[in-house]
C-alpha cells in the first residue's frame, strides 16, 4: 500500500517525469541517497509492476544497488518473492543486474530459499524469451551461483550451447564468455 504524502506525490511526479538517460536517472538516485526516506517508497513503486511507472523506479534501483547493495536488505525479501512476477522488459533489465549485484555480493549472505529463488527465475529468464541485456545479467547471475551450487554449470552450458546459434552477436559475446569461464 503507496502512502501519497504531499513529498511523495512530487517525488512520485519526479520519477514520473524521468527518463532513460543516464544522468537523469543519478539525478534520482542521488536524491534518493540524500532523502533516505523515499527509498521505501521507491521500492513500493519498482515492486508494483501494477504501477505504470514502475520499471522507471526499477531503473534507479539499479542505480542505487550498483553504488549500496547494503541498502536492499530490509526489502530483500519482498523482492526476491516479486521477480519472477515481471513481465515488462523495462523492469526486467534492471531486476536482472540486481540479481547479479546479489550473485556476487560478498556482504550480504542469502538463505538458500533466496538463493533457488533467483536462480530459478534467472534460468526462466535465460529460457524465455527476454531482451538480451537481461538473459546477459543472468547467465552472469547463475555463473556465479555456479561457483556455489555446481550443477547450474552443467545446466548453464547446455542452455548456452543449444541458445548460441540462435541469438544476436551481443548475446553470443556474453555466452561465449561465460562458456569460456565454464570450461
Amino acid at each position: 500500500m503507496i502512502i501519497f504524502t504531499h513529498m511523495n506525490k512530487a517525488f512520485y511526479k519526479l520519477i514520473e517525469e524521468s527518463t532513460a538517460h543516464r544522468l537523469n536517472r543519478e539525478f534520482i538516485r542521488d536524491y534518493v541517497f540524500q532523502n533516505p526516506d523515499k527509498l521505501q517508497f521507491l521500492m513500493q513503486i519498482g515492486l508494483n509492476e501494477n504501477d505504470k511507472i514502475h520499471f522507471k523506479a526499477c531503473w534507479i534501483l539499479e542505480l542505487i544497488f550498483e553504488l549500496k547493495l547494503e541498502l536492499i536488505l530490509p526489502f530483500l525479501d519482498d523482492f526476491i518473492a516479486k521477480i519472477p512476477f515481471y513481465k515488462n522488459d523495462s523492469a526486467i533489465r534492471p531486476i536482472s543486474k540486481i540479481c547479479l549485484f546479489l550473485s556476487k555480493s560478498k556482504t550480504i549472505k542469502l538463505t538458500e530459499i533466496q538463493e533457488t529463488k533467483i536462480i530459478e527465475t534467472c534460468l526462466d529468464w535465460l529460457i524465455q524469451d527476454e531482451k538480451v541485456a537481461a538473459k546477459a545479467y543472468s547467465m552472469r547471475a547463475l555463473h556465479n551461483f555456479g561457483k556455489k551450487h555446481q550443477w547450474i554449470n552443467e545446466e548453464l552450458k547446455m542452455i548456452l550451447s543449444q541458445d548460441y546459434p540462435n541469438h544476436s552477436a551481443a548475446y553470443k559475446a556474453a555466452a561465449k564468455d561465460i562458456l569460456r569461464k565454464l570450461k
